[in-house]
């Protein structure tokens, strides 16, 4: 990412932003609420479009990209939303196999069985495979939900939020799971949050995002190893 703009109206939520993510790397954008963090990812995902600057996801312009090569991409993106965005009317297996048929239409049961078992098997939730989203607590919701997404094996994981509204224990189970997935999958992750423990468990690098620019980045340490209030 060069020089992202993003205006809402008289709005300027980003004011020129410049980013790269690495392979293989957990990379946590930091910020409080309101700051722009998830207009970011949505700009990442296509979602929305950049005012200017250049934006290029996996060798792909977002700027000049089809509706055809922004569903091919996004096959590629996981995003976790912050509300974990689950079916219920349908179990965890009906909500796994979702995405899976509706993209991969030549698999058998056999392989949508073996895809399913697995990446519920990696979260750590088999066994809820045939209960409802109702039946489950927020934080193995959340859980599914990272599960949902990496059914398609996407090369970037999108977080936003992964440990809102979650009691501290649970939170340290999520930024647990945030970590075995890049260890497992060898997944680029960018992780949208403003709860200071899960930045400092997961990121290999943080960028603060403050008024609309990246102030800092580095370590968590090299971070807030400053004099600067804000």
């Amino acid at each position: 990412i060069r020089g992202l703009i993003k205006s809402f109206g008289s709005l300027h939520v980003l004011r020129g932003i410049d980013l790269d993510l690495y392979q293989g790397e957990n990379l946590v954008v930091l910020g409080r609420s309101g700051t722009g963090k998830s207009v970011l990812i949505k700009i990442i995902s296509g979602l929305l479009k950049a005012d200017t600057g250049y934006v290029n996801v996996l060798g792909c312009d977002m700027s000049k990209i089809t509706q055809k090569e922004l569903q091919e991409l996004r096959l590629k993106i996981g995003f976790s939303f912050q509300n974990s965005a689950l079916y219920d009317s349908m179990t965890v297996r009906g909500n796994l196999e979702f995405p899976l048929v509706r993209n991969y239409r030549n698999l058998t049961r056999k392989e949508i069985n073996r895809a399913v078992e697995e990446v519920l098997d990696a979260v750590g939730l088999l066994r809820t495979i045939n209960q409802m989203p109702s039946e489950l607590s927020g934080g193995q919701r959340k859980r599914i939900g990272i599960a949902r997404t990496l059914i398609l094996r996407p090369q970037i994981m999108l977080y936003d939020e992964p440990t809102a509204g979650l009691d501290p224990i649970t939170c340290i189970d999520i930024n647990g799971l945030i970590n075995e997935v890049q260890e497992k999958y060898n997944t680029s992750s960018i992780i949208i949050t403003h709860d200071l423990a899960c930045a400092k468990s997961t990121g290999d690098r943080i960028v603060m995002l403050l008024e609309g620019q990246f102030q800092r980045q580095g370590t968590f340490e090299e971070v807030f190893d400053t004099d600067d209030e804000r």
